[in-house]
């Protein structure tokens, strides 16, 4: 599994201090399907369960049945995503394919959910708003298991907490920088704020913007990556710049 992350679409680039093409591009695609989800589809999120979790202590505990609905219907579509995702993404012949048949899969549910996203003119409600979501969480979920599964055991592109705790534990305690995972950091919101742009100035056609990132990132992920050189003052051994994954 490391060896194929190591070689992959996944795969950092420039001795680990940058992370490739695809991560960064999968990173836009949470902030901005999680701007959607928050901003259009009752206040939840598809990729941040354990934001998820308090909120659904949250209305149970304030009586809004409303929000533990859509909780509950975030957290079954992200817990069938990563079942989905790592099932499509155990390794198999040949090289890469488990992941590119992955990212097709996340590919096709973004694209059905702007088309539901397009029929309702931008403002689900009701039945189509939870099955907007549904789709969105599934869709984010199978993200995360194919990262999980084809990744390093140390990559995320959805939750970014453990990534943020990681560099300012190392930077602390070693005096070190992980370049890769701070560029991970600034990308995330990046995502978002494009998305709630688009939601705000151009809501019916808002879901283009994760839809096309992930398109791109099929496509990357048929790219042949370069040779990955280690940095000359950078021991042999995993990448220092591989993000932290949360606990």
């Amino acid at each position: 599994m490391t060896t194929q992350a190591r070689t992959g679409p996944l795969a950092p680039r420039r001795g680990g201090t940058a992370p490739s093409a695809t991560v960064v591009t999968l990173t836009l695609v949470t902030g901005a399907v999680d701007t959607l989800s928050f901003m259009a589809l009752g206040d939840v999120f598809t990729s941040v369960m354990t934001a998820n979790l308090a909120l659904l202590g949250l209305s149970v505990g304030s009586d809004d049945l409303t929000l533990t609905g859509h909780v509950a219907v975030a957290l079954a579509g992200y817990v069938c995503g990563v079942l989905l995702g790592s099932r499509l993404s155990a390794p198999g012949k040949p090289a890469h394919a488990p992941q590119r048949a992955a990212l097709a899969v996340e590919t096709l549910l973004l694209c059905g959910f702007l088309a539901g996203w397009i029929a309702v003119d931008g403002r689900p409600a009701g039945g189509a708003g939870l099955g907007l979501l549904a789709t969105a969480a599934v869709a984010m979920g199978c993200q995360g298991g194919m990262v999980r599964v084809v990744g390093t055991p140390t990559m995320s592109t959805t939750y970014l907490t453990g990534t943020l705790t990681g560099i300012l534990a190392e930077l602390a305690t070693k005096g070190r920088l992980q370049r890769a995972n701070v560029v991970l950091i600034a990308v995330l919101p990046l995502g978002a704020v494009l998305s709630a742009i688009l939601v705000t100035w151009a809501r019916s056609y808002a879901p283009v913007l994760p839809a096309g990132l992930l398109l791109g990132a099929t496509l990357l992920s048929f790219v042949p990556p370069g040779e990955s050189r280690p940095d000359a003052d950078s021991p042999a051994g995993p990448a220092a710049g591989s993000a932290k994954v949360d606990p």
